[in-house]
């Protein structure tokens, strides 16, 4: 069950990338609650990448407000977006974006390098990354293993106990189930919401497939929050 008030919250932002004919992205109204599971569907192209990229900070919007855990992203620095989203945000890449060469909790556990607040809520880091991984269905010595010798399957669930170490109140996932089979994406999503909800966090996800759209809480298009323009520079 999703408890009351917004942890996402999107106000007349209005943002275009530099450039001849550059596109432009208008947001008036979005909000996620605590809680809440959303799925964003959108074509490529369609702007989901960059109102991702909107809430996680790295780009400021020209107008608006981004308010996430209840602060107003667009009134910090770049290094202060930076340092808030190490704190409040976990992010699933459709990548991964692991550190081949890092081990296991190496990978896991680098989000707390950059937030201490974050790191205040781990006892213990290692025990920590060990029953993330033992929740999402990893072998108990897998801590130890270097990152890129993992199946595809094994560092997408890495990917994830990296996002929910620490507990952020809100988990952005960017098509994070596109290179899985049926089966595997399957699992890996009731490993990741039975995670988010026994943390009581916020998940949204984008993705171009509409068949996830029963696992959610709220299904919407970003053509339904969103519009977007190619403009003159």
């Amino acid at each position: 069950m999703t408890t009351p008030g917004p942890i996402l919250d999107l106000k007349d932002v209005r943002f275009h990338w530099p450039g001849r004919a550059s596109f432009a992205l208008t947001i008036d109204d979005f909000a996620l609650s605590k809680g809440e599971t959303a799925l964003l569907l959108g074509e490529s192209g369609s702007g989901k990448s960059t109102l991702l990229s909107l809430i996680c900070g790295t780009i400021a919007p020209q107008a608006g407000r981004i308010t996430v855990a209840g602060t107003d992203l667009t009134t910090m620095s770049g290094a202060g977006r930076d340092r808030f989203r190490a704190e409040h945000i976990g992010v699933i890449f459709q990548q991964f974006n692991l550190l081949p060469f890092g081990t296991v909790a190496d990978n896991i556990t680098l989000p707390l390098r950059f937030a201490p607040d974050r790191r205040r809520r781990v006892q213990d880091t290692r025990a920590e990354a060990q029953t993330l991984c033992t929740a999402l269905n990893l072998p108990p010595d897998i801590l130890s293993v270097r990152a890129g010798t993992l199946s595809v399957g094994q560092q997408q669930r890495v990917a994830v106990a990296r996002a929910l170490i620490g507990q952020p109140p809100l988990i952005i996932a960017d098509e994070p189930t596109s290179a899985l089979d049926a089966d595997t994406q399957a699992a890996f999503l009731d490993l990741l919401f039975a995670q988010a909800a026994a943390n009581g966090i916020s998940l949204l996800m984008v993705s171009h497939d509409p068949r996830l759209a029963n696992r959610f809480d709220r299904v919407l298009r970003i053509e339904d929050i969103a519009k977007t323009e190619r403009v003159a520079a």
